[in-house]
């Protein structure tokens, strides 16, 4: 397992990590079974957020931890101020609110990475920086990022806290991944882009991925005659993404690895720091993740499967 440093978390992180939308109280034993294994094979970073199972999901980790006795191996990614059905909530009021429900879920007195789920972009960045900074000065959050921000936001942002001698922005959580989607996957949701990544290359900004794997798109269940997953045609159904398949494939022939495996490589093998969120539920689906995340790819296989070449 490879790790990288996120400004402010005094522990490494894990380049996988471990995404926890399925960790449910009536399910507690196959969460539990699943860190386990996860952090078997090195992990130790884990994804997850005040909305995620309706609070279970924290529930679950704080209950793991607890009673496993680990909480300083483990790093914790959790997020908030995610709109509701009236609107964004990127606030003073909602960020204290749902921080202060995380720590108790998590069973914990602080947070190794904090971000923000989405963006509110009628409230100045330099305001929200203010509003985290208090919660760093507390002592209950080490780091502070974002999820499903432009790289301009955050940009801005770290100006202004470059200029107030604040902490700024340490990482972001926008999708990345082989397939580029057609639109987004839900209000408010942002995938990097060409220009997001050359952002990224310039200020070596960690970038954690969701949906790193397109969401199984590469996994050779779908083809453009099958149109049952509603969702995933929307946002991965395209002429350009269907070549980027078949190169994928191509490669992984070629390595004697799987397409999937490939295009999680393509997320870990970035010209700046990142990490690959991952679904793994099953040893199967968790020892194919550890063992694409070992695959080198050159510059120049990347440019070609990202179609920017046509050959290697």
């Amino acid at each position: 397992m490879e790790y990288i440093q996120i400004q402010g978390c005094e522990k490494p992180v894990s380049r996988l990590m471990k995404g926890t939308d399925y960790f449910y109280h009536d399910a507690y034993e196959k969460a539990a079974a699943n860190m386990d294994a996860f952090l078997a094979i090195g992990g130790n970073s884990v994804d997850t957020a005040h909305i995620y199972c309706g609070g279970q999901s924290e529930e679950v980790i704080g209950r793991y931890m607890q009673e496993r006795g680990n909480r300083e191996q483990i790093v914790i990614l959790t997020k908030g101020a995610h709109h509701d059905q009236n609107g964004p909530r990127v606030s003073e009021a909602a960020i204290r609110s749902d921080l202060t429900c995380s720590l108790e879920r998590l069973k914990t007195d602080y947070i190794d990475m904090y971000g923000l789920h989405r963006d509110d972009e009628a409230v100045p960045a330099g305001e929200v920086i203010e509003i985290l900074n208090e919660h760093i000065r507390s002592g209950t959050v080490r780091s502070i990022g974002v999820s499903n921000w432009t790289w301009q936001r955050i940009q801005a942002a770290n100006e202004y806290a470059a200029a107030k001698g604040l902490v700024g922005f340490s990482f972001s959580s926008p999708n990345l991944s082989l397939a580029k989607a057609n639109e987004p996957f839900w209000r408010g949701c942002v995938s990097a882009d060409a220009e997001t990544c050359r952002w990224h290359e310039e200020q070596q900004l960690p970038l954690l991925s969701w949906s790193s794997q397109a969401r199984g798109f590469f996994t050779g269940r779908f083809s453009p005659e099958n149109r049952e997953n509603a969702d995933l045609v929307r946002v991965f159904y395209s002429d350009d993404n269907w070549e980027r398949l078949e190169r994928a494939k191509r490669l992984a022939a070629e390595k004697n690895v799987s397409a999937i495996q490939i295009a999680l490589a393509y997320v870990l093998n970035q010209p700046f720091p990142t990490c690959a969120l991952i679904g793994a539920q099953t040893a199967e689906e968790l020892h194919s993740c550890d063992a694409g995340s070992r695959i080198k790819l050159t510059r120049e296989e990347m440019n070609w499967l990202d179609l920017t070449a046509q050959t290697v």
